[in-house]
């Protein structure tokens, strides 16, 4: 491989909300705890990447900055054309800092407190979080899962769609952290009932350009670009370790919607600007960014490949969910815990001391279910196992 996805990188005390915020997370971690919760990658980013951020921080000069050259918003368009097939211009984009702030904003422009926001379970975290903290209510419909695979319930989303009190849909595609790249039928069957039960939807596609061989990502604004109550949240945060630079792209066909949102940031929240090294280096990682991508999504190919086998040989009673897409592992241990979470989170942070993001955070859907970040070295990897295998046999369970 040209790039280098192998060298351990010491990331303590480096502010790093993934390491240094270990304690915050998880108080009974031990000290020698490997975190493998949050989801960024251990990984320097693109060289690419770095070097352009190197000659901007060389011009020595950090003043307020904003979006004037159009080459931000050719390298968004440009990109999203050539690895998606979807067709956006300028006009439609707005900047905010993060998908999980544009989640908050779009759920307080397009409805009040008190609505339902329906959201497929197991659900990432922080959408409980947006709609609790917009006064809004979580409405479950919970995915299926038959030989370890995730589908829509479709039945249960219609009568969901159905109840005139839930306005929203915030949708996660791919899915985090089931993994699912949902298929043009299915996303096609999900705006049918949006369109007849008059739901909005929120389409969080950040992790839209990790994908496993074979499998394409079709992003629901492209499927029906003229859609107006459809806001698409995307970042290049998750595909190229970009977290920290605080930009994100929030795709809008809607042009009082966009109007409204920029007057919520420029104007209420006063979050107008951008981040200078984030905008840097987003145009750098989408103009030069894209074979160091392909490798990585190899190496991660590789990684997902050997948790397969390690569980296969050694935990078979443990399941990985086939991943189609992200760089999260959402392994099932029912076959050893039987749904005590409670359990099975003791011996993971205390016996095995690997700090991984319990399942049941993401919903009672994913009690005994533990997300792994594999998005690490594989010697880290190896050693993750390792200790749980170690741990598991220490308390009999094989």
């Amino acid at each position: 491989m040209l790039y280098d996805f192998d060298t351990v990188i010491n990331r303590w005390h480096t502010d790093s909300e993934k390491y240094d915020g270990l304690k915050k997370f998880a108080p009974k971690a031990p000290d020698n705890s490997i975190p493998l919760w949050i989801a960024d990658m251990d990984f320097k980013t693109a060289p690419e990447i770095i070097a352009a951020m190197h000659k901007r921080v060389d011009e020595g000069i950090f003043g307020y900055t904003d979006i004037y050259d159009a080459s931000y918003y050719q390298a968004v368009c440009h990109w999203m054309e050539k690895r998606h097939h979807w067709h956006i211009t300028p006009d439609e984009i707005v900047v905010d800092s993060g998908v999980v702030p544009a989640l908050s904003h779009a759920l307080s422009l397009i409805a009040r407190p008190g609505d339902g926001v329906i959201i497929h379970t197991p659900a990432y975290k922080p959408f409980f979080n947006s709609i609790r903290n917009t006064g809004m209510i979580p409405v479950y419909t919970r995915l299926c899962c038959s030989h370890g695979l995730f589908t829509i319930d479709f039945e249960d989303l219609e009568q969901k769609a159905e109840d005139e009190n839930n306005k929203v849909l915030i949708l996660c595609s791919p899915h985090n952290p089931t993994g699912r790249v949902w298929s043009q039928e299915e996303l096609s069957h999900i705006m049918d009932i949006c369109r007849k039960h008059d739901l909005f939807i929120i389409c969080d596609e950040i992790h839209n350009d990790i994908l496993r061989p074979g499998i394409c990502h079709t992003p629901l604004a492209g499927l029906y670009p003229d859609m107006k109550r459809l806001i698409t949240c995307t970042a290049p945060s998750k595909t190229f370790n970009l977290a920290g630079m605080k930009t994100s792209n929030i795709v809008i066909h809607n042009k009082e919607l966009q109007a409204a949102w920029k007057e919520l940031i420029g104007g209420k929240l006063s979050m107008n600007g951008a981040g200078t090294l984030g905008l840097t280096a987003m145009i750098a990682a989408y103009n030069e960014g894209e074979e160091w991508l392909e490798q990585l999504k190899e190496y991660l190919d590789g990684n997902f490949a050997y948790i397969d086998a390690f569980l296969k040989e050694h935990l078979p009673k443990a399941h990985m969910v086939p991943s189609e897409g992200t760089y999260l592992a959402w392994i099932d241990f029912n076959g050893y815990v039987d749904g005590d979470a409670e359990k099975l989170e003791e011996i993971m942070q205390k016996k095995a001391r690997v700090a991984l993001d319990e399942g049941y955070i993401f919903g009672d859907a994913g009690r005994g279910f533990e997300r792994i970040n594999i998005a690490t070295p594989r010697s880290v990897v190896e050693d993750c196992m390792d200790r749980i295998l170690k741990a598991f046999k220490e308390e009999k369970l094989v």
